[in-house]
């Protein structure tokens, strides 16, 4: 497994060795002393999936503390646009984001640390998205961005009359507007 980092400090691209024969592939998905040499001690305590069709948005997610959630994403099938923004007051890339092209054929995982919000736009006909985290989920700690906050400006790649958004991520706040805990 290789590590890529992106431009924001801490959001980090996982590569996983492929080995590829006749009969298909072979890979290893997840492995705890591995992932934990790259990114530290993660402690791993669930795992979700989702399948949704072309143009369906989840996002801009994150929970509060001290629910706060550290993610590591990937697409199990089809193809997705990840986006996570640095809601990290004392970064440097604070109020950036950064966009990652997620796939069944390229197997990239993304590390998405606590402090973030993230987000997902389905790319393929359809996708099935998995990520563990390590922190359970709590309603009372549920918070956003807006996904087509203009101060943002996000290029989601896809035209936004054909985007798909659930009642309740489209009235979370705008970037400047969100009470943000970190």
């Amino acid at each position: 497994m290789n590590l890529i980092k992106t431009k924001i400090d801490g959001l980090l691209i996982l590569k996983p060795t492929i080995i590829n024969d006749y009969r298909g592939y072979f890979m290893e998905s997840y492995n705890k002393e591995k992932v934990n040499k790259l990114l530290g001690n993660i402690n791993f305590i669930q795992e979700n999936e989702s399948e949704s069709s072309r143009g369906v948005l989840r996002g801009l997610h994150f929970q509060k503390p001290p629910h706060t959630q550290a993610k590591l994403v990937r697409c199990l099938k089809g193809s997705v646009l990840d986006v996570a923004l640095d809601l990290r007051k004392d970064s440097k890339s604070y109020g950036m984001f950064e966009t990652t092209l997620l796939t069944d054929k390229n197997k990239n995982q993304l590390f998405v640390p606590r402090g973030f919000a993230h987000g997902f736009i389905v790319l393929s006909e359809s996708a099935v998205f998995s990520y563990k985290v390590d922190n359970y989920y709590n309603l009372k700690s549920e918070s956003g961005v807006l996904w087509n906050d203009s101060a943002l400006d996000i290029d989601w790649k896809i035209n936004n009359k054909e985007i798909i958004v659930s009642k309740k991520d489209k009235s979370l706040p705008t970037f400047n507007d969100v009470i943000n805990p970190f």
